[in-house]
C-alpha cells in the first residue's frame, strides 16, 4: 500500500526540522495572532509600521502559511457533558444543556474556524553546496545521497540566527512565536494531509518503528 508520504517532498522530521527529498530542510514557526480591528489608529499605524520593518531586515526569504478550519471543540463537549453529569441542579442542568447544544450547533454551521499563522524559514540544498544535475530535476523526489545528520546539523546552525531575529521582531508587533518540536509538525502535516481525521492524535514513530517502515512517518 503506498503511503500518502511517498507522494510527499517530505523525507523525514528530525531535530524539529522538516528534511526534504532534495536535501532542503526548514523550520516552522507558529505565530499568534492580533485582532488588527480592535487597535486604536495609532496602534494600527505603529503595528504596520513594525511590519514593514520587519520585512525590510530580512536577509533571507520566509514563507507566511495561513491555516483555516473548523474548530475542533470535542475535549470542551465532554467537559460539559461531564459537569451536567454531576449538576444536582435542574434548573443549572437545563442551562448547561441549552448552552451546550447551542455551542454544538454554531460548530456545525461552520461558524467558529480555528485560524492558525505559521512562518517557515528554508535551509536550501544550495546552501549545503549541493549543486542540482538534470538528473535531480527530473527526479526531485529523489533523496541526495547526503547523512541526514549532516543535513540537520548545518541546517540547525544556519537557520538558527534567522529563527531568533525573526522572533524578536515578530515581538515588537506583539505577536508571540515558537518554533515546532518535531510532533507538532508531525501533528501539523497528519492534518493537512488527512482533513478528514481531524482530532486524530499521532505519535512520533520511536528509532525501531521507524526503521522496520523504512523511516517512513504516519503521514
Amino acid at each position: 500500500m503506498v503511503s500518502t508520504q511517498s507522494h510527499l517532498d517530505i523525507a523525514d522530521i528530525i531535530n524539529d526540522l522538516v528534511i526534504l527529498t532534495d536535501g532542503s530542510a526548514c523550520l516552522i514557526l507558529e505565530v499568534s495572532a492580533v485582532n488588527f480591528g480592535l487597535l486604536s489608529e495609532k496602534e494600527q499605524e505603529a503595528t504596520i509600521y513594525a511590519y514593514a520593518q520587519l520585512l525590510n531586515s530580512l536577509t533571507f526569504s520566509i514563507q507566511i502559511v495561513i491555516s483555516s478550519k473548523r474548530k475542533d471543540i470535542s475535549d470542551y463537549i465532554a467537559k460539559l457533558d461531564a459537569l451536567l453529569a454531576t449538576t444536582s441542579s435542574p434548573k443549572i442542568k437545563a442551562q448547561m444543556a441549552k448552552y451546550r447544544d447551542f455551542i454544538k450547533a454554531i460548530v456545525r454551521q461552520g461558524n467558529v474556524l480555528d485560524k492558525k499563522f505559521y512562518v517557515s524559514i528554508p535551509f536550501s540544498s544550495h546552501e549545503m553546496g549541493i549543486a542540482p544535475t538534470i538528473g535531480s530535476l527530473a527526479h526531485k523526489k529523489t533523496l541526495v545521497s547526503l547523512p541526514k545528520t549532516d543535513i540537520t546539523e548545518k541546517a540547525a546552525i544556519n537557520l538558527a540566527p534567522k529563527r531568533d531575529h525573526l522572533i524578536r521582531l515578530l515581538n515588537r508587533i506583539g505577536l508571540r512565536s515558537h518554533q515546532l518540536t518535531s510532533h507538532e509538525l508531525l501533528q501539523l502535516f497528519f492534518e493537512f494531509y488527512n482533513p478528514d481525521q481531524l482530532g486524530t492524535r499521532v505519535t512520533f514513530p520511536s528509532a525501531s518503528e521507524a526503521s522496520a517502515k523504512d523511516g517512513s512517518l504516519p503521514l
